[in-house]
């Protein structure tokens, strides 16, 4: 379970000292590049708009991934107040970039990552990096045009290999990103990280949205990279 920051009042003695509530404490849980938090889920639960069970419904928890893997959710921020504590994660699907509150009691033991993926879709590049220095790196073929790769923070939902012979090379990297248009695709569109049966095309930009990268580059990686690492597409 997630350990929610100790409450204090500004002067700092204790709620017990007043008989005052104190005000709500918000937390940023991850960075997103030298430390992380992520998630399994353990209970059903709606992520809401807002730390209230009576703000907008944006999306739900899931416990698969479109492939049956366990899902995992990222933690980005914390919100207590009283006696509930509220956790803000990253909603995957269409559109790109929705966020919402569950309560901390829907998400289970929180696990800890130092690292974090950056593709570049200008430089052609895949950065791995791990409290903060590159240990990981090879040329990447991203989204053509009218099918690009989002932009974004995303990150790693789960690990597979040889899911649909050679074309996706030995291993493939399932991400919370989905393509902007394209939803007759595996998952509705879910965008991957995999090999690949064309390395000549690597670097460029062949590829319906998913990142591209040559079978000798993606078996580096693997034994690398792990669930819940976040990415950033720039």
């Amino acid at each position: 379970m997630l350990l929610a920051p100790a409450i204090a009042l500004a002067d700092g003695s204790p709620l017990a000292a007043t008989g005052k509530p104190p005000a709500a404490v918000v937390a940023d849980l991850s960075n997103l590049k030298t430390l992380s938090f992520w998630a399994y889920p353990q209970a059903a639960a709606a992520a809401h708009e807002n730390p209230s069970a009576t703000a907008r419904v944006v999306g739900h928890l899931r416990f698969l991934t479109s492939d049956g893997e366990a899902q995992v959710y990222m933690a980005l921020r914390s919100y207590t107040a009283a006696d509930s504590t509220w956790v803000s994660v990253p909603v995957p699907g269409r559109p790109n970039g929705v966020v919402g509150w569950v309560p901390a009691s829907a998400l289970g033991d929180m696990h800890v990552t130092h690292d974090y993926l950056r593709i570049s879709r200008t430089a052609f590049r895949a950065t791995l990096y791990r409290a903060g220095h590159p240990i990981w790196s090879a040329p990447i073929g991203v989204g053509r045009p009218g099918l690009p790769t989002p932009a974004g923070h995303f990150y790693i939902t789960e690990k597979l290999r040889a899911i649909g012979g050679p074309f996706y090379g030995p291993y493939a990297l399932a991400t919370s990103a989905y393509a902007p248009t394209l939803t007759d695709w595996p998952g509705g569109g879910v965008v991957g990280i995999h090999g690949t049966d064309e390395p000549q095309l690597i670097p460029g930009r062949p590829s319906h949205g998913c990142v591209r990268v040559r079978n000798s580059d993606i078996a580096r990686l693997w034994p690398l990279v792990k669930v819940g690492t976040p990415i950033e597409i720039v």
